[in-house]
């Protein structure tokens, strides 16, 4: 499906810090500030990444906040992992401080955060057995079951209850915080190569596998059993690497994953075989919405974020250093056909999370790299 793509110019929009807040709603209050303090590699933006309120801290070396994790049960509060250092918000992002350093073993490797119920969230590390609980300012580490984490998230209903998705293809349940795992599944079969896994965030029995070659893979009842989905490939049976997956929090029945597929890679077209795809049967069938082309740059496995409200809306990112270029936020909305596209001049976007009382208002982990 051929998308036309709406560029808009980005202005880092800076100035004094506001602490008050407007439109309370779902316990949680919408920023107003205008400088962000205590972190200096997230922003807050109101327009979609137009304009962004960031720190006027400056950053030297290079740089990432690869976690974010938004606590809706906790009004205002907020985790951000930068690089390997947790920092926590309770004034909905616009005030930051240290709670320390996250213990992984992973050399350095950023850490990814998933929000839980409470107070609580989980630190992994991508393709790492890395695991940590954290508990407001406390950080537990925990045993992961698998040598390799493609996927992790939390029960909606149930404080303690927790999911692992494995790069062998496996399926982990916890209902101790983390403490202890029990396999729920078996690998799916094989032997494949698993980039991703998305779960379905209302309903952790279904889950969508991405593979290396063989496409897409999905769950409705927890791994007992799977199918293989459709649509992916331009012959009908070709090769796909599905690189991400998320799940539409508004409707499951929507699922978006960015594939690459190889036949129209090996011929040379116009999108290099770059794609993201959409389900609109929870991941059973598949077909392309967004080519990559001179005006959208998808990557393997770009940053990925549903709207949480908006089943027909799903943002992604690139972004790099080379040649001084920047990072792109792109926003495709089913119902129009459209993408959008906002600039900045950080290198990366590496995160994407939305504010509880009004997800117009997005905040994004940023990243700069030294350029030499």
């Amino acid at each position: 499906m051929k998308t036309s793509v709406v560029l808009v110019a980005c202005a880092l929009y800076l100035g004094s810090v506001h602490a008050d807040f407007v439109k309370p709603g779902a316990n949680w209050e919408v920023p107003t500030c205008r400088v962000l303090s205590g972190s200096s590699l997230v922003a807050i933006t109101s327009d979609e990444g137009a304009t962004l309120a960031t720190s006027n801290k400056p950053v030297r070396g290079t740089d990432y906040a690869f976690g974010l994790a938004v606590l809706k049960d906790v009004p205002n509060t907020m985790y951000l992992a930068h690089n390997r250092t947790l920092q926590r918000s309770t004034s909905a992002g616009c005030r930051w401080t240290t709670v320390g350093e996250i213990p992984t073993t992973s050399d350095g490797f950023p850490a990814s955060l998933a929000a839980a119920r409470g107070d609580r969230a989980y630190a992994w590390a991508d393709n790492r057995n890395d695991l940590v609980r954290i508990d407001g300012k406390s950080m537990t580490a925990l045993r992961s079951p698998v040598d390799s984490i493609v996927g992790i998230a939390a029960d909606p209903e149930d404080t303690n209850g927790v999911r692992i998705a494995g790069a062998d293809g496996t399926l982990w349940i916890s209902r101790d915080g983390g403490d202890r795992f029990s396999p729920q599944s078996g690998p799916i079969r094989g032997p494949f190569l698993f980039y991703r896994a998305g779960f379905d965030p209302g309903n952790l029995d279904h889950v969508v596998f991405g593979v290396v070659v063989d496409g897409a893979y999905v769950t409705f009842d927890g791994g007992q059993n799977w199918t293989r989905s459709t649509g992916l490939s331009s012959t009908g049976t070709g090769p796909v690497n599905v690189f991400n997956v998320v799940v539409s929090p508004a409707d499951p029945r929507m699922v978006f994953v960015m594939g690459l597929d190889i036949a129209e890679a090996d011929s040379g077209a116009p999108s290099q075989g770059r794609h993201i795809y959409l389900s609109r049967d929870g991941g059973l069938t598949f077909h392309p919405v967004v080519d990559a082309s001179a005006d959208v740059t998808i990557p393997n496995q770009p940053p990925m974020a549903a709207h949480p409200t908006d089943p027909d809306v799903v943002y992604f990112t690139f972004g790099t250093s080379f040649q001084g270029f920047g990072a792109d936020l792109y926003k495709y909305d089913d119902a129009t056909g459209e993408v959008t596209k906002t600039h900045n001049d950080y290198h990366r976007i590496p995160v994407v999370d939305f504010n509880p009382a009004d997800p117009s208002v997005m905040y994004l982990g940023l990243g700069l790299e030294q350029i030499n």
